[in-house]
């Protein structure tokens, strides 16, 4: 299955861009993505800490991901 997942902040310029597509095989879990995008984008390993959001709210790692959602890296954001 073809994932389509939009970067913000850093991950944005981890991943070269504000978005990437994957192809996903076997299990399509938030869980399954996220390694699968760590394994090619070393860098967000680094990160303390980000999100994935799937179709606008905060998805936990077994949420299943099916064709044509809208999946989204959000890392950790500071303010001041």
């Amino acid at each position: 299955m073809n994932i389509h997942v939009l970067a913000f902040g850093i991950a944005k310029e981890i991943l070269g861009g504000s978005s990437v597509a994957l192809t996903l095989s076997g299990t399509n879990t938030v869980y399954t993505l996220r390694q699968q995008i760590e394994n090619q984008y070393i860098g967000l390993k680094r990160l303390t800490s980000f999100m994935i959001a799937v179709n606008g709210e905060y998805a936990s790692p077994e949420q299943i991901l099916k064709p044509g959602d809208e999946v989204a890296i959000i890392p950790p954001v500071s303010g001041g």
